[in-house]
């Protein structure tokens, strides 16, 4: 069921419309059939989101806000993705390879309305974590799905993205579009050549659900740094058998000989500490 909220900013001309994300209820309407029946790509798009959104516990899924991006310069980004993705892809011939770790990051472009469906219908996410979700993505929405949760990886990624579309610095904002009366060669009367305004792509990572967990933007960042699960695993294992190495080099130090002598300074030490008693 598909429930879509207009959003009219000052910013949005009034032929075009924004949306955003929407997990409430929708509307019931007399003489309309419950629930509401969908055409053939509509219900294409819900079953994607629907096992995109099953796939998060070993998938991670990267939320991106996109604004005045062409088609031309969207392939561009896949292809930035690629390359940064290339040292971490895994051979199919590999032994340790599972269909998760197989494959490579996908960016698609989301249609809002359905997504918000697919989300509020998505029964292991409760109420409160589809509304914190909706209320991370505003403005064109993009996902990018990475095949497995690896941090490094993440890292380069979201690296080849600020690369790719630098972030826009604070207090630039679009050129205003000039009037046809200032630009040169103008002649009252006569119909200017329409020119296609020059707008610069920006891309900004607003969350991530990662093993069906919501993180905000800042969560993504941190958990990039995180080391693998490999090395977090070699990290327990020093710290658990650190103690077990240092009672073997004790018992190594008081082996063969060594181990009477050890020995033998126990007791002489035992005996002057009752003798001292003794006397006391």
């Amino acid at each position: 069921m598909i429930c879509v909220k207009p959003v009219i900013a000052s910013s949005i001309p009034r032929t075009a419309r924004g949306y955003v994300v929407s997990v409430k209820l929708p509307r019931v309407y007399e003489g309309k059939p419950t629930p509401r029946r969908y055409g053939v790509q509509k219900t294409f798009l819900y079953n994607q989101y629907t096992r995109m959104l099953e796939a998060s516990d070993n998938s991670p899924i990267i939320f991106l806000q996109h604004t005045n991006f062409a088609a031309q310069r969207l392939q561009k980004l896949r292809r930035d993705i690629a390359d940064a993705n290339a040292k971490f892809s895994v051979s199919l011939s590999s032994p340790t390879s599972s269909p998760v770790e197989i494959g490579a990051p996908t960016l698609a472009v989301m249609q809002t309305s359905l997504f918000g469906v697919a989300l509020r219908d998505f029964a292991p996410l409760d109420a409160g974590q589809a509304a914190q979700i909706a209320g991370l993505l505003k403005g064109g929405l993009a996902v990018l799905t990475l095949p497995s949760f690896n941090p490094p990886q993440l890292d380069a990624i979201l690296r080849a993205l600020d690369r790719s579309v630098p972030p826009k610095k604070p207090g630039i904002a679009q050129p205003a579009p000039i009037k046809p009366q200032d630009e040169p060669g103008f002649i009252p009367g006569r119909k200017m050549q329409r020119v296609k305004p020059v707008l610069t792509p920006e891309l900004v990572v607003m969350g991530a659900l990662i093993e069906r967990r919501v993180f905000g933007m800042e969560g993504v960042r941190d958990v990039s740094k995180l080391p693998t699960l490999d090395t977090l695993r070699a990290q327990i294992v020093g710290l658990l058998s650190s103690p077990a190495v240092q009672l073997a080099a004790i018992l190594s130090e008081a082996s063969g000989g060594k181990l009477a002598r050890t020995l033998e300074g126990l007791k002489k030490g035992l005996e002057e500490s009752q003798s001292a008693e003794a006397s006391s």
